[in-house]
């Protein structure tokens, strides 16, 4: 079984990153949303808020599943028996800084291949970061996000 890791913070989930995870089940057998503990960011969204906004977008399809994990993501790639990472490019300095991060986890471990997606052209402007801006400012997120999530942060203050 081809099974990859499409790790992030997901805060939310954009529709950038469903893009690229309806791209990423064409070529592999199992994808694993990692939803991962990053020390310099601060979430919006609580994690069970996240995963749950994940498990209801890909409910209809086992071969998604999503799990919360903190320390490397190359060694959360060995625990999910993952021989693939899935990273989304928007831009040319995405691909600098995400091939940076590829180069020292292929000399930690590798047998463990990073797989670089081009974001589908209308998406490219998609980053949760911006979402979150747009969203805090009473903007209009409906562009960017699943419906999930649209429904998800009505409960929420900006």
């Amino acid at each position: 079984m081809r099974t990859c890791l499409f790790p992030g913070t997901f805060d939310p989930i954009t529709l950038g990153h469903t893009d690229v995870i309806d791209r990423g089940l064409t070529l592999f057998d199992r994808v694993v949303v990692g939803i991962g503990t990053n020390s310099s960011k601060t979430p919006m969204f609580t994690l069970e808020e996240r995963i749950a906004w994940i498990r209801e977008i890909y409910k209809d399809d086992p071969r998604v599943e999503v799990a919360a994990y903190e320390g490397l993501t190359i060694d959360f790639c060995k625990k999910m028996d993952a021989a693939f990472i899935l990273r989304g490019i928007r831009y040319v300095s995405d691909f600098e800084y995400e091939k940076a991060i590829a180069d020292v986890n292929r000399t930690i471990a590798p047998h463990i291949e990073t797989i670089f997606l081009t974001t589908t052209p209308q998406y490219s402007s998609v980053a949760s970061t911006l979402v979150r801006d747009i969203y805090r400012h009473g903007g209009d997120v409906k562009p960017f996000l699943p419906a999930v999530v649209l429904e998800g942060i009505k409960k929420h203050k900006r």
